[in-house]
């Protein structure tokens, strides 16, 4: 877990089996944000080229941040190929990002970087982040490609379309995306007093 995405200074543990069989039981939840007991956890289905998957990023993590350790967020890549060009490229350097214990921080300026998610631009922000810049994009990142085609078969096998898909605790959220929709949704709205403001 990692509490500050913005930058490299926190990083996660790198996943073990990141790059595993899909039957390997934490291979879905190596890309996990906030308390790993939460008892309720948000898969998100995602694209870092999707502007709907970058707008629901500052909602997912606020809620998260401010849920008193009730809630953390996984992230499977599900990179829609044809309408974003860039978004394997993308899911690819996060990967590559995410065994060098920085997954979050790489996701974080992936998403400010939406129309900028070109080898160049990558190499960039891995530069920023102090990564070793030569796995994030090209033929070396190709060994990641497992892991990210994983997670798609993974979400078209649980019928997902589109992007941002969210889950709630493996049951299909279909409403907004907001926090307060999203808190209401788990039954868990500031009026109880269990989330901070």
């Amino acid at each position: 877990m990692t509490i500050d995405e913005s930058d490299g200074s926190a990083r996660e543990a790198v996943p073990h089996a990141a790059q595993g069989p899909a039957h390997d039981a934490d291979f879905a939840f190596r890309w996990a944000y906030g308390n790993p007991e939460a008892p309720f956890t948000i898969v998100e289905f995602g694209d870092f080229e999707c502007p709907y998957c970058g707008a629901a990023k500052p909602v997912l993590h606020e809620l998260v941040k401010n849920s008193d350790g009730q809630v953390r967020l996984v992230w499977r890549h599900f990179p829609l190929f044809e309408p974003h060009p860039y978004a394997l490229t993308a899911a690819l350097a996060a990967e590559a990002a995410g065994h060098q214990g920085a997954f979050w921080p790489m996701a974080g300026l992936l998403f400010k970087n939406q129309d900028s998610l070109d080898d160049a631009s990558i190499v960039r922000y891995g530069d920023q982040l102090g990564l070793d810049t030569s796995t994030l994009v090209g033929d070396p990142a190709q060994k990641f490609a497992d892991a990210v085609r994983t997670d798609y078969q993974d979400g078209i096998d649980s019928g997902v379309h589109g992007t941002p898909t969210l889950f709630i605790n493996d049951e299909p959220y279909l409403g907004d995306v907001t926090v307060t929709d999203l808190r209401d949704t788990m039954s868990m709205s500031r009026k109880r007093g269990r989330f901070g403001r």
